[in-house]
C-alpha cells in the first residue's frame, strides 16, 4: 500500500500515475460503449433500418455488460488488473470496428451485443485503484476514477457528431466509431507499458477460487444464492423485449430457449457455488478469514437505485424534457446533458465525503436524498419554469451520482482478495437497476417511472441500516502462511 499521504491531483508519479491511467481508461470503454446513441440517426439512414431495429440495437448494447461485469471482476481478481483491462481494451476494439463496418442489421446487432462486453471495464479499475491509495484516501481516489471515466458517455455525445462531419458523407459514422476502436487498441498498449498491480514490495492477493464467490458462512451462502437470481431475472427480461411481444427480433422458441439456458446456467453457478463454499457447512470458518456478504448484498441494492437510474435517467430525459416543455430535440438535449455533466463533480465529492464523514453515514444521506430528489422529479410538469425543472434535474443527479461514490468507496472495504468479483457483481446491479427501470418506464407515465425510482430508493435506505461500517482492519493470508493486515478505517 502507498505510504503517500498528500493527494496531488496535478502529479503523474506514483499513485497517482495509476489513477490518471485507469480514468484514462474507463473514460475510453465509456466512449466506445456509448458511441452509438450520438450516431443513432446516422447509422438508422445508413443502414435503412426501422425504429424497432435501433430500440434493438440499444437493447442490446447493454445486455451482455451484466454477465460480463461479473466475469470481468473474477478475471481482475485471478490475473490482475494491468493484464485484464490491456486485454479488454485490445479486444473490445474488434467489434467496435465490425460494427462502424457492418452492412446490415444483423451484422450491427451481434457487434453491439458484443460490444456489450467493454461497459465491464469499470470492474478492474476499482480493484487496481483500491492497491495504490490508504483508506483514509481510496473513496476520493475512487470517485475521480469513477466520475471523471464515466464522463466519456457525455464527451462521446458532444464530440462523435462533430468528427463524423469533418470525415463527411454517409460513411462519416463509421470513421468515427473506427477512430474509437483505433483508441482503444493503442490505449492498451500504453496502459500495459505504464501500471503495475500493484506498489513495489506489496503483494496482489488473489481468491482461493475463480469459479465463484467465496462466502464464510451459511446464511451468507443463501443470500449470495439469492442475490444471484436478479441478474438472471434482468436478462431474462432483455430475452423477453426482444420476443414477440417486444420488438420481435427473436421468435418464441428462441426466447424460451434462452430461458431455458439461463435457468440451467443459475443451476450450475448454484453448484459451483455449493463446491466453493460446502465447507462452511462443515464447521465455522476461522475468524480470520471471515467477512460479511450481507455488505455486498446492501451495496448491490443501493447501486441499482444510484447508477441504475442514471443509466435510465440519462436515456429518457431528452425525451422527458423535449414533451413536457415542447423544446427543439436539440434544446431538450443540451438542458438534459445537465444530468449528466455533474459526474465529474459529484461522484468524486461523494468518495470525499466518505472518506472524511464514514461511509454508511454518507451513503444514508446520499440515499434519503437520492429519494427526495426523485420525488421531486415526479412532481415536475410543463407549468414549472425550464430552469427549476433543470435545476431539480442537476439537484437529483448530484446524490445519484455521489450515492455512486459513495458505494465504491465502500467495496474495496469489504475483502481485499474478492475486490473484483465484489465490485463486478454490484456494478452489474447497476445494469440490473437500468434495464428494470427502463421496462417500467414502457408501461408507466413519467411521473410514475420518477416515483418508481424513489420507492427504490427508499427500500435502499432500509436496507443500509443493516450494513456495518468498515472498521479496524481486514487481514489476508500470504501463500507462506504469513498474515497482512490492511486498513480500512483510521484508528
Amino acid at each position: 500500500m502507498s505510504t503517500v499521504n498528500r493527494f496531488n491531483l496535478f502529479s503523474f508519479s506514483g499513485n497517482m500515475k495509476i489513477l490518471h491511467l485507469s480514468w484514462m481508461a474507463f473514460f475510453i470503454t465509456f466512449v466506445v460503449w456509448f458511441n452509438f446513441a450520438p450516431l443513432l440517426q446516422s447509422v438508422k439512414q445508413s443502414l435503412g433500418l426501422t425504429t424497432a431495429e435501433i430500440k434493438t440495437l440499444l437493447i442490446l448494447n447493454v445486455a451482455f455488460t451484466i454477465p460480463a461485469r461479473v466475469i470481468i471482476g473474477m478475471l481482475t481478481d485471478r490475473f490482475g488488473p494491468r493484464l485484464v483491462y490491456s486485454m479488454l481494451l485490445a479486444i473490445c476494439s474488434i467489434p467496435c470496428f465490425a460494427f462502424a463496418m457492418a452492412d446490415s442489421f444483423v451484422q450491427a446487432a451481434i457487434a453491439r451485443f458484443l460490444l456489450g462486453f467493454i461497459g465491464a471495464g469499470f470492474v478492474v479499475g476499482i480493484r487496481l485503484v483500491s492497491e495504490w491509495f490508504p483508506h483514509h484516501q481510496l473513496g476520493t481516489a475512487e470517485g475521480i476514477y469513477g466520475g471523471w471515466g464515466n464522463f466519456g458517455s457525455a464527451a462521446a455525445a458532444f464530440t462523435l457528431p462533430t468528427i463524423a462531419l469533418i470525415f463527411g458523407g454517409d460513411d462519416g459514422w463509421r470513421y468515427a466509431m473506427g477512430l474509437t476502436g483505433l483508441v482503444s487498441l493503442m490505449f492498451a498498449f500504453v496502459f500495459y507499458r505504464n501500471v503495475e498491480d500493484t506498489p513495489k514490495g506489496a503483494t496482489y492477493f488473489k481468491p482461493k477460487n475463480l469459479t465463484a464467490m467465496e462466502v464464510t458462512s451459511k446464511g451468507d451462502f443463501y443470500l449470495l444464492l439469492l442475490m444471484k437470481i436478479p441478474m438472471y431475472g434482468a436478462l431474462a427480461l432483455l430475452a423477453w423485449k426482444l420476443s414477440p411481444a417486444g420488438v420481435a427480433m427473436l421468435t418464441d422458441t428462441v426466447v424460451w430457449a434462452i430461458y431455458l439456458g439461463l435457468g440451467l446456467l443459475y443451476l450450475y453457478e448454484v453448484s459451483q457455488v455449493w463446491k466453493v463454499n460446502k465447507t462452511v457447512f462443515e464447521g465455522p470458518v476461522p475468524e480470520i478469514h471471515r467477512y460479511k456478504f450481507k455488505q455486498v448484498a446492501v451495496l448491490n441494492v443501493l447501486y441499482f437505485a444510484t447508477f441504475g437510474s442514471e443509466l435510465a435517467v440519462v436515456s429518457m430525459l431528452p425525451l422527458f424534457f423535449a414533451e413536457t416543455f415542447e423544446l427543439t430535440p436539440v434544446m431538450a438535449g443540451m438542458v438534459a446533458s445537465a444530468y449528466a455533466f455533474m459526474n465529474l463533480m459529484s461522484r468524486p465529492g461523494g468518495g470525499w465525503i466518505s472518506d472524511k464523514f464514514g461511509r454508511k453515514p454518507t451513503l444514508l444521506i446520499l440515499t434519503a436524498g437520492l429519494a427526495a430528489g426523485y420525488f421531486l422529479m415526479g412532481q415536475v410538469n410543463s407549468e414549472w419554469p425550464v430552469w427549476i425543472a433543470v435545476a431539480a434535474a442537476m439537484a437529483c443527479s448530484f446524490f445519484v451520482q455521489s450515492g455512486e461514490g459513495a458505494v465504491f468507496a465502500t467495496v474495496p472495504l469489504i475483502k481485499r482478495r474478492m475486490t473484483g468479483q465484489i465490485a463486478g457483481m454490484t456494478g452489474a446491479y447497476g445494469n440490473v437497476g437500468a434495464v428494470c427501470y427502463l421496462t417500467v418506464l414502457s408501461f408507466v407515465d413519467y411521473s410514475t417511472f420518477f416515483y418508481v425510482i424513489a420507492i427504490t430508493a427508499v427500500v435502499g435506505f432500509v436496507a443500509l441500516w443493516m450494513m456495518e461500517e468498515p472498521k479496524g482492519q481486514m487481514v489476508e493470508v500470504n501463500q507462506d502462511g504469513s498474515v497482512t493486515l490492511i486498513d480500512v478505517s483510521s484508528r
